[in-house]
């Protein structure tokens, strides 16, 4: 069991984007024949076969208009892939998700401003790296990136044992 939890897309979201990403375009639903997509929704990757969809998507905007941050020009927007229709969302891991490359753990102030990054490139670091990160006065959330691109994979917002 991880000690900080990783949260998918929200399906409210997720209905929202399926409907006009946030860049404003539709959804065009596609069937994955390889499989192997990052699935946001869901935090697993796709499997051969199943109908997918690449959208644009602004996690720190939306997580901003749901706390009243103001991140001004840390707002992005990027591609991300989820299911074209409703799914059952994450599974319980015994690990976090999209572990098996290096990651970069942005954290971000309640502000929504950058206050620093860290790169991990071991599976078993993320508990320590999560456990710095918000130990550091003002991290209100963190991100987990995908080093070769920068996509956004996941956020974090605190520890399970805490709820």
């Amino acid at each position: 069991m991880t000690a900080y939890t990783p949260r998918p897309i929200d399906p409210m979201t997720l209905k929202d984007l399926r409907t006009a990403d946030d860049a404003g375009r539709r959804m065009v639903p596609v069937t994955d024949e390889e499989g192997g997509a990052p699935l946001r929704c869901c935090l697993r990757r796709s499997a051969p076969g199943e109908h997918i969809a690449l959208v644009s998507y602004a996690p720190l905007r939306r997580w901003a208009a749901a706390t009243g941050a103001e991140p001004g020009a840390y707002d992005e927007q990027g591609p991300v892939f989820i299911h074209a229709s409703d799914c059952t969302g994450p599974t319980p891991a015994s690990a976090y998700p999209f572990a098996n490359a290096p990651r970069v753990l942005r954290r971000y102030s309640a502000h929504g401003h950058i206050l620093g990054g860290h790169l991990v490139t071991d599976p078993s670091g993320f508990d320590q790296a999560f456990m710095e990160a918000f130990a550091e006065p003002g991290v209100a959330v963190v991100h987990v990136r995908a080093v070769e691109y920068g996509c956004f994979l996941y956020e974090v917002r605190g520890r399970l044992r805490d709820h």
